[in-house]
């Protein structure tokens, strides 16, 4: 496998205070470039912009993982495990309501993986999730 570069993506919210506090405070992700419309954080090495618009609600969708329903669209980072436990942890003493509590999935199959969902203000969706064994993250 090539080397891992970062990744980019931009996602909307509704209020950037809200954001900020989230994901600089709670998440702990360093604050890079802004102006009154959007804000770049480094999400463990990855560039993530959050725009402010103006939005409609609108509906998630949902697909059944181990049990559990997934929401759509998501996004996040792979952690290790040591990482994935500290962010856990972090999140709880903060008081973030998971979408999907953190725990193992795939136990004992390929692709066992630590995972837990969570959403920002703005109601987007997080996965954030790590594997005891790299490896395994693209095994079929």
């Amino acid at each position: 496998m090539p080397p891992l570069t970062p990744f980019h993506i931009a996602f909307p919210v509704d209020h950037l205070g809200a954001a900020r506090r989230f994901y600089g405070e709670v998440l702990g992700c360093p604050e890079g470039r802004s102006s009154e419309a959007w804000i770049d954080f480094d999400l463990y090495g990855h560039q993530i912009v959050a725009h402010r618009v103006e939005r409609q609600a609108q509906s998630a969708d949902h697909n059944p993982v181990d049990g559990h329903q997934v929401p759509v669209p998501h996004f996040g980072v792979v952690l290790t495990m040591a990482q994935f436990d500290a962010l856990a942890a972090r999140l709880r003493a903060a008081g973030v309501t998971f979408g999907i509590e953190p725990y193992v999935r795939f136990k004992g199959q390929t692709g066992e993986q630590a995972t837990m969902f969570f959403s920002d203000p703005a109601g987007n969706a997080l996965e954030f999730k790590a594997f005891a064994d790299m490896s395994q993250l693209f095994a079929r």
